[in-house]
């Protein structure tokens, strides 16, 4: 038996018992046809590259599974007949991984990120994305006072734009 990558898009009005519910449809397939199944994942509502039947997004789905012509036919004809799949593919692999996918890798490193992460955008003493009045004090990408990328008012250490006075020049507020 060859090693196979199955992915299907489900429409996005129907809900995720419903796509983990095919899942485990084409699970029980593979098995009844004679093949087995190496692992199964529920990628979620993901947004698509383009629109698909006017949608523009679509529930993921994925099996991993070994199985022979028979399984891949009837397969087939159930992905082409579902109403609720706009899409499929199954690929040829070389070796099964027993890991979880890099959709999988990458969601659960995005909740570790964003879990961990204090503060936020604004910046404090030593600058930041804004470096708001509350700071700012070193500059930052919108700096305040000392610098910056626009130098806010005054502007008295440059900064691309210089602001009011551009004391100390920029690009813009050089206004001696």
């Amino acid at each position: 038996m060859q090693k196979y990558e199955h992915v299907f898009i489900a429409r996005p009005d129907v809900s995720p018992a419903q796509v983990e519910a095919a899942i485990e449809e084409i699970k029980s397939l593979v098995v009844e046809k004679g093949g087995t199944v190496n692992k199964t994942e529920y990628w979620g509502l993901r947004t698509l590259a383009y629109r698909l039947n006017k949608s523009r997004k679509g529930h993921y789905g994925y099996i991993d599974m070994e199985a022979g012509n028979e399984v891949l036919d009837a397969l087939e004809y159930r992905q082409r007949y579902a109403e609720d799949v706009m899409r499929y593919m199954t690929v040829k692999v070389d070796e099964l991984s027993a890991e979880p996918t890099a959709v999988m890798r990458k969601g659960e490193e995005r909740k570790r990120r964003e879990g961990g992460r204090e503060g936020g955008r604004e910046g404090g003493r030593e600058g930041g994305f804004r470096g708001d009045r509350e700071g700012g004090r070193e500059g930052g990408f919108r700096g305040d006072r000392d610098g910056g990328f626009r130098g806010g008012d005054g502007g008295r250490d440059g900064g691309f734009r210089g602001g009011d006075g551009g004391r100390d020049g920029g690009f813009r507020g050089d206004r001696r």
